[in-house]
């Protein structure tokens, strides 16, 4: 979301979500709710969809279809749940619902950015130090050489920003390009090829795909919709076309009468702690309750799969940065030697 889709962040829809949650359970009507919601801490855009939303309640629309308008804005499984919970009269305890699952997907997002932004830091500076020290060996085995001009650190200085200009200038140009094309639909089958297959990257994405797997049908079978609503529209959550299709496997076998162990019992993602779970909470009847077990299981190995893949980033990037040390050291004394 956000730079990437045109929908609301996980963010915008936690604040949204806890909002709406606490006004209607206040007792305050639902157009109430909306126009104090919008008016105190809903983004720009979510501000302004939430009194378009108003708009049209009152000109006769149900909170069903005010939300449907909006669904360019606003996530699928939104929508899904409060028109569930409108129409079973369940909507305060689905709104805390959502709060709480947007807020753990802004929580798993933050972890996730927070544990790669050491690993960033150094590859960035393996770039800036790298270059400058590169650049300054040329200069100096030219000068021993005796192809070269005496080095003047302002010039070497000037000509080394220019270059990192035009570095800067392509990263962005790279940046917006793909921005543009993630939009289109055009990267998604590189991106999940990447995804689902660079280790220790697909592991992380796995997890993090479940855990969003499982938290949308607990809260899609709180909402009341049909077991096969709920599969599809989770499987649909998980961001990822591979898993997507391996999960959408289930629903032939449950039109048919199966149960969800035999449904997902040849799927290549679903784990076999998942499969446990699931077995578990069906034949116990208490089926919701198990899958938001499933959820935080899944998460907190998602999280620690992110632990691990920033320390093995973190690995190889100081491998990286000895490697280019001492090429730069090799590449030095190199020259130096072969000097006539």
């Amino acid at each position: 979301m956000g730079l990437i889709s045109s929908k609301l962040s996980s963010r915008e829809m936690a604040v949204i979500c806890r909002q709406l949650a606490t006004a209607y359970t206040a007792g305050l009507p639902i157009l109430s709710a909306l126009h104090i919601t919008a008016g105190q801490g809903a983004f720009p855009r979510g501000r302004r969809a939430l009194l378009r939303m108003e708009t049209r309640i009152k000109g006769g629309a149900s909170l069903a279809d005010a939300c449907r308008a909006e669904e360019n804005l606003l996530p699928g499984l939104f929508v899904q749940v409060v028109s569930a919970g409108e129409s079973g009269g369940r909507l305060d305890a689905l709104l805390r619902d959502l709060a709480e699952h947007y807020e753990e997907m802004h929580r798993m997002k933050r972890a996730a950015i927070s544990s790669l932004i050491y690993p960033g830091l150094q590859l960035a500076a393996a770039w800036f130090l790298g270059t400058f020290a590169l650049g300054i060996i040329k200069k100096v085995a030219n000068v021993f050489s005796g192809s070269g001009q005496q080095i003047s650190m302002s010039a070497y200085l000037a000509e080394y920003a220019r270059f990192q200009t035009i570095a800067l200038f392509l990263v962005i140009v790279f940046i917006g390009a793909s921005i543009i094309f993630a939009r289109a639909g055009l990267t998604q089958g590189p991106v999940n090829l990447l995804k689902n297959h660079l280790w220790p990257l697909n592991g992380v994405v796995r997890k993090f795909a479940l855990a969003r797997f499982y938290r949308g049908m607990a809260l899609l079978m709180h909402a009341g919709l049909d077991i096969k609503q709920c599969v599809a529209r989770s499987a649909a959550m998980t961001m990822n076309t591979a898993i997507e299709k391996d999960l959408l496997t289930a629903v032939p076998v449950i039109s048919r009468g199966g149960t969800l162990v035999e449904a997902f019992s040849k799927s290549r993602y679903l784990d076999r702690v998942g499969r446990e779970m699931l077995a578990v909470g069906e034949q116990s009847g208490n089926l919701e309750d198990t899958l938001q077990k499933a959820a935080e299981y899944s998460m907190g190995e998602a999280q620690s799969a992110v632990k691990s893949a920033s320390k093995i980033l973190q690995v190889l990037i100081t491998l990286a940065v000895g490697c280019v040390v001492g090429y730069f050291v090799i590449s030095f004394y190199g020259n130096l030697y072969s000097i006539p």
